[in-house]
């Protein structure tokens, strides 16, 4: 198998005049890409960067930060990326943790690196007119570009991403040229890609999503096509002038584009695949997107950070909800909620805890400098995703929630997202997301929070719920009318905020 960075020279030698990349008004053929990415290996050997080092990231979506990640991956560097919007205290643990020697930011994040006490002693890269530099891009990539000859292996670690930590410290997740290939390869094939797609380049490059949009770009020769942050007309426009072929985005994103105002006049034909991962997508919006967009193929992929895929599903509208079967590279099981035996399967169509092989080709191999997290997710060769679901009778897995999100209101287990996804399809609804709110009776009540695109009240939405297939007990026994659901950067619901209070009511 090749290591990365020799499947990137192995595509400029297949077709150099081809377009790579493009960021504003900006392009780069293969050639012209891999000449650029050279000179910044060469510049990275400059600053004494040695192979298995960290280098971290805090960039957007831009041309610098696909030609650092590539740039890394022929130096034998671990790429380590960090949400731009993250605080300098997250960037101070991350740059500490990961023991890293160089810290690679922009003017938009110079404030977070400045802010951070350990950034201070490392090279500090800007690649723009970022204050606080020690060097800059330019300087970077000032020297002659070194041979085109990659210094990693397949085992050598490719890139680490953090999780979210959404109940405490991100974990580091490294890894390895292998695996990080082999996924970029199942999502080639999953998403049946050609030769030449045009993908639009907005899930972050800190995110699974975007690491796997740019790696397998590369290995088709497609065009990837920066957006630096997420703006509805902005994508929009930039499906339109470069005849954007695919889209992989979480459903988030997807609601925002078809909201737009724009979006009605904007020619969009040439988009022919969708693709979704992140979280489930809601009945509603996946009727919508089929209706809005002349698809070939429409898929829900269910995965993580740490074992890129678990399921695919190739025809979402086909089968609502369901996240399909094993990918090409996956095993997994469905077992009681309670055990950590991965013999201990679910009878039938029961409810339990998703788990996946961690002998599948693209699965990470622990955390890192984490053995209390390794404790809790890996048991006897199977990794424990913290997701719950059920197979049907097709063997196609539904997951209904995590773990950490059920609901148990009156003695009985609920998980919020059979509720949002029929609350999704009442027309005057925009946006749902479901939690439990502590109760002294109940122990929670399930409430629903509703961002509304029309005129709608308890009573009516209640209404709905009766006469849908959702059992009454599940059904929401309060409605909080609110501005706009909370979610992180890539566009996960944040229900802890919910939960807390930390959200905007409607005016």
């Amino acid at each position: 198998m090749f290591d990365l960075g020799r499947t990137l020279l192995a595509s400029v030698k297949r077709m150099p005049g081809a377009i790579a990349l493009s960021d504003g008004d900006r392009t780069w053929s293969y050639a012209t890409w891999q000449d650029e990415i050279l000179c910044a290996v060469a510049g990275l050997d400059e600053l004494g960067l040695v192979p298995g080092q960290h280098v971290v990231t805090v960039l957007q979506n831009s041309a610098e930060a696909a030609t650092l990640h590539m740039a890394c991956q022929l130096a034998g560097l671990i790429i380590t990326p960090l949400n731009w919007r993250a605080s300098a205290d997250e960037l101070d643990y991350v740059l500490a943790d990961s023991e890293a020697r160089a810290v690679v930011f922009q003017a938009e994040t110079a404030a977070i690196v400045t802010g951070a006490a350990t950034a201070a002693g490392l090279l500090r890269i800007g690649t723009d007119t970022a204050d606080g530099a020690t060097s800059t891009w330019q300087e970077l990539l000032a020297g002659e570009g070194v041979t085109p000859v990659s210094r990693a292996s397949t085992r050598d670690k490719s890139v680490m991403l953090y999780t979210s930590g959404t109940t405490g410290r991100g974990k580091g997740v490294p890894r390895r040229h292998d695996a990080e290939r082999a996924a970029a390869l199942a999502h080639v094939a999953q998403n049946q890609y050609a030769r030449g797609e045009v993908t639009l380049g907005v899930m972050p490059l800190y995110h699974t999503m975007g690491v796997r949009s740019l790696l397998a770009s590369v290995m088709i020769n497609g065009h990837f096509v920066c957006q630096r942050r997420f703006d509805a007309a902005h994508a929009l426009s930039l499906i339109e002038s470069h005849s954007i072929t695919n889209l992989y985005l979480v459903p988030t994103l997807y609601h925002d584009l078809l909201s737009h105002e724009a979006f009605a006049n904007s020619n969009v034909t040439t988009v022919r695949k969708l693709g979704f991962a992140g979280q489930a997508m809601t009945d509603g919006l996946l009727k919508k997107l089929q209706t809005a967009f002349n698809l070939d193929l429409f898929v829900n992929h269910y995965g993580s950070s740490e074992i890129y895929t678990f399921t695919i599903e190739p025809d979402a509208p086909a089968k609502p909800g369901s996240a399909g079967k094993a990918g090409l590279n996956q095993e997994i099981r469905v077992i009681k909620l309670d055990s950590i035996d991965a013999d201990d399967l679910v009878e039938g169509d029961d409810e339990g805890q998703i788990i996946a092989a961690l002998d599948g080709d693209e699965a990470f191999e622990g955390y890192w400098k984490r053995p209390e997290a390794d404790a809790k997710s890996l048991h006897d060769g199977w990794y424990f995703t913290g997701d719950v679901g059920y197979q049907d009778n097709d063997g196609d897995l539904f997951v209904t929630g995590r773990v950490d999100d059920m609901i148990i209101s009156g003695g009985e287990n609920i998980l919020p997202a059979e509720i949002e996804s029929v609350l999704s399809l009442h027309p005057a609804v925009g946006e749902v997301a479901v939690v439990g709110l502590a109760d002294p009776r109940w122990g929670q009540t399930v409430t629903a929070f509703i961002a509304r695109s029309g005129e709608v009240n308890d009573e009516q939405l209640d209404a709905w719920c009766l006469q849908s297939n959702l059992a009454s007990f599940k059904r929401p026994r309060a409605y909080v009318f609110v501005r706009e659901i909370p979610k992180s950067p890539v566009g996960k619901i944040l229900r802890r905020m919910l939960v807390s209070g930390d959200y905007l009511p409607e005016q």
